[in-house]
Order: structure tokens, then C-alpha cells, then sequence
């Protein structure tokens, strides 16, 4: 790697040189979270060619152009380094803010097979076990792919319905400073928050059953999506959800899900995971029939 002249010790995209990109097939965006730094970021995570886990974080990926954003199961190039900031061994950064993401591809649903060879390399279907590796120092998993043995129930509970005030005086007055340097008012706006806790409620293969909150972006978008269709009425969205994690997702087709660990909580909580994403296969002979046609 060759370093042009970094004044002040700021790097920025612009002055790296012959540096190798990483591809990476996105499997996994969390829903959007409020920063003071970048107003507000989505953790995203996905495989490398070889089938290995890794966690890009932070994006602000809203405030990226139309051409940088992408959807699952895309593969995207970016100029990455290892986020010193977080001791996770899969989790890598942007060398910069300014890090440009290029779409190169995407695995489409009609090819489930090729997404089953990236994303089935090493499956969990132990908690327990998952849980040690994950507080062992010496391997410290934060990503995994688990397969319950089964999911007992989808338990949706109401939470506050807005962001936290304090974040949000913190933000807008970190915001207003950026835009009077800029000399430019910021139209972004923050997502709305979510006003529902979705989690499921599973067992793995030793019968331990656990309650696990599911944070990816698709099961917020899919509730305002419903909402939207149900003309406001909360419940019938509740209730549309539920059909779909739980009666389709569960009943019609083959569940893995995908789980991450929160770095605060990764030593220190019992179960330091929570699911980041769900994979869901056509079952048996409905996946040859999807992969054909």
C-alpha cells in the first residue's frame, strides 16, 4: 500500500493508491440507529468469496448515492481496514467516511443454491456452544449462522415510539454545525423508529429455549409497509408480520437465521446475540423447482 502526503495525519479516500478491494456478498443490514457522528448508521454484514463472515461497520448508508446502495445478496466491492475500534475479529470499517461502494453483482432469488454455498459453509444449531466460542478470547464469534430446532413463538411487544430526545438535541445541534460550515441546509431525515419489538421465541438442539429479538432492516420495512397497506391500523400490520415470520417463514419454508453479538454486551451478556437477518430456502424438491424456473 502507498500513502501519498496525509496532512494533519487525516486520511481520506482519495489518497490510497493500488489498494486491494474487498468483495463482499451482503446478507445482512440492521435497522437504522441514531449517531451523533453520522446522524445515522446501519451495521451490515455479509460473506467473503470463501464463505467467511465479516461486518462492515460504520455505514451511513442512507446518505449514500443511489448507485452505492444496495440490497441483500448483492455483491459490493469497498476499500476496507480492520476497525481497531471494535476487538470482534470479523468487524472491518471504510478507510474513510468518503469510501466508495461498488455494486458488481447480485445472486437473484431464482438461484438459492449459490447463496446456500456461500451462507451454509459452518452452521450452528447449539446455542450453548455458539455462546462459549463466543466468550472464549481467543475466538470470540460475533457472527454466525444458526439453525433452531424449533421456533416456538413470535412475540411482539410495544416499545417507546420515539427516538431519545437527548440523542436527538445532541444530533440536530451536531448537525446545524456542519451545515453552517458547509453553508448549506441538510434535507436527510432521520428514519422513523420503529414502535414494535419483534422477536422469536426457538429452541435449539439440546432443548434450551431462548427469546431472541430480530433487528434486521427487512422486518422494519416489511411493518411499514403494512401499516401503509392497513391504512394506519396498527394491529392488522402486527398481524401481517407474524404471517410472514412466523406462518410462512417457519411453516413453508427451510430457517436459518442469521445472529450477531452487540459489542457492549458481547462479554458480559449470558446471550450476547441477537438475529441480524433471516435465510429462508424454498424446502426440498420447491428449491430445484426455484433454481429452474
Amino acid at each position: 500500500m502507498q500513502l501519498l502526503n496525509c496532512p494533519n495525519g487525516i486520511l481520506n479516500s482519495n489518497i490510497y493508491t493500488n489498494m486491494p478491494k474487498t468483495k463482499v456478498l451482503i446478507t445482512v443490514k440492521t435497522y437504522p440507529s441514531l449517531s451523533v457522528k453520522y446522524d445515522e448508521l446501519v451495521c451490515t454484514a455479509g460473506f467473503r468469496e470463501d464463505g467467511t463472515w465479516i461486518r462492515i461497520y460504520p455505514v451511513a448508508f442512507r446518505k449514500k448515492t443511489y448507485g452505492e446502495q444496495y440490497e441483500k445478496y448483492t455483491w459490493i466491492e469497498i476499500d476496507l481496514e480492520k476497525n481497531k475500534s471494535d476487538f470482534r475479529p470479523e468487524s472491518y470499517r471504510p478507510h474513510s467516511y468518503e469510501s466508495e461502494i461498488e455494486t458488481i453483482g447480485k445472486i437473484d432469488r431464482k438461484h438459492w443454491e449459490e447463496r446456500k454455498k456461500l451462507v451454509l459453509n459452518k452452521v450452528y444449531d447449539d446455542l450453548s456452544e455458539l455462546i462459549l466460542e463466543a466468550h472464549d478470547e481467543h475466538i470470540c464469534t460475533s457472527l454466525a449462522v444458526f439453525k433452531p430446532t424449533k421456533i416456538v413463538n413470535f412475540k411482539i411487544e410495544e416499545v417507546a415510539r420515539e427516538w431519545d430526545k437527548e440523542k436527538l438535541v445532541k444530533l440536530d445541534a451536531e448537525r446545524l454545525k456542519k451545515d453552517m460550515f458547509k453553508n448549506e441546509e441538510s434535507p436527510f431525515k432521520i428514519v422513523k423508529k420503529l414502535p414494535y419489538k419483534f422477536s422469536y421465541v426457538l429452541e435449539d438442539t439440546k432443548g434450551k429455549k431462548s427469546t431472541m429479538m430480530i433487528e434486521d432492516w427487512e422486518i422494519g420495512q416489511l411493518y411499514w409497509n403494512c401499516l401503509k397497506k392497513a391504512k394506519g391500523d396498527e394491529k392488522i400490520a402486527c398481524e401481517k408480520v407474524k404471517e410472514k415470520y412466523f406462518e410462512f417463514f417457519v411453516n413453508k419454508r427451510d430457517l436459518y437465521l442469521f445472529l450477531g453479538t452487540t459489542k457492549q454486551n458481547h462479554y458480559v451478556s449470558k446471550n450476547p446475540f441477537v438475529i441480524i437477518g433471516v435465510f429462508y430456502p424454498p424446502i426440498g424438491n420447491e428449491a430445484k423447482q426455484v433454481t429452474l424456473f
